[in-house]
């Protein structure tokens, strides 16, 4: 087998080392250019050491981009972790065409941040799905799909690193097998089912106190490690990334207001929420390093009874 490896960071790094550890042809890699002052794409460092061509276009589209791959003369183009537009003369080259990674149960969850909003939305399970790239924003016909449950307590860093970061990796070789092979189908996605969202980034990632226990938690989660949901503390900007919900029983159970500091322990301070107390353990003012949610609070001068703000 012959492919090409189109891609950036850390995914398409491994991706590239994962089909050249068992002895794959890699003809070319394809990588977006690094922005002014940024740190080396991981791919593009990867492939260089490896002594692999490697094709660094501002653009997918036109000519240079179409013949560079046409030149490969590769089996399958392989889309591991791309942020550019590939356009369909494009992906048509190779022999087998191209195969694309997406992490979510398509057609569920189309768009950008799509392992952020199952979390947010308290979603127990989730998945990837390998498909064929067409025009329309991860609306292609799917080959292979696989699925991950969502634990009560997971965050986006543990669903991704733990389980669609390494499972999609493998998924990847598989599919590349399949269709190589001629022994894949090919499954139109439902479009009664499908759903798309945006990016999850600072607007959608503020915490408002007045919301649920439940919506709140699942927030957090969905936002930990990146975006992170944050609230302002002083006027400036604090990242919630550990947390804990516990919920209220009784009237008696609550304490304050929502948005109210209700305990501050060793460690962690706990806020008054609809629904219980949402205890942070660990934040991160913007600009500064992670905290306890205790040693933040001493810092900042808040104090049980005060809002969190």
């Amino acid at each position: 087998m012959r492919v090409a490896i189109i891609g950036q960071q850390a995914f398409g790094k491994s991706v590239l080392e994962a089909f050249i550890a068992r002895g794959t042809t890699v003809a070319g890699v394809f990588c977006a250019p690094e922005k002014p002052g940024a740190k080396p794409d991981p791919l593009r460092a990867a492939a260089e050491q490896a002594g692999l061509k490697v094709f660094q276009l501002p653009s997918l589209k036109g000519p240079d981009a179409e013949s560079a791959l046409r030149a490969l003369d590769v089996d399958l183009a392989v889309m591991a972790y791309v942020l550019q537009f590939v356009p369909q003369p494009f992906v048509k080259i190779p022999k087998h065409g191209t195969i694309q990674y997406h992490p979510s149960l398509l057609p569920k969850y189309r768009g950008p941040s799509s392992i952020n909003w199952p979390i947010i939305r308290g979603e127990t399970e989730t998945g990837l799905t390998i498909f064929r790239p067409t025009d329309g924003l991860d609306e292609g016909a799917v080959i292979l799909q696989k699925k991950v449950t969502i634990g009560p307590d997971d965050t986006l860093g543990s669903v991704y690193f733990n389980h669609l970061f390494p499972m999609g990796v493998a998924a990847m070789l598989e599919a590349a097998d399949l269709v190589v092979a001629g022994r894949h189908r090919e499954v139109v996605q439902d479009e009664s089912q499908a759903t798309y969202e945006g990016w999850c980034r600072d607007p959608e990632a503020e915490v408002r106190w007045t919301s649920h226990l439940d919506a709140l938690y699942d927030l957090i989660r969905g936002c930990n490690p990146a975006p992170g949901a944050w609230t302002l503390v002083g006027g400036k900007k604090v990242r919630l990334l550990d947390t804990a919900k516990h919920r209220a029983r009784r009237f008696a159970d609550v304490s304050g207001k929502p948005g109210e500091i209700c305990a501050i322990g060793e460690k962690s301070v706990e806020v008054t929420v609809q629904g219980g107390r949402l205890e942070l353990k660990e934040v991160r003012p913007d600009g500064g390093a992670k905290l306890s949610g205790a040693a933040f609070a001493t810092a900042a001068g808040l104090t049980v009874g005060k809002p969190f703000q």
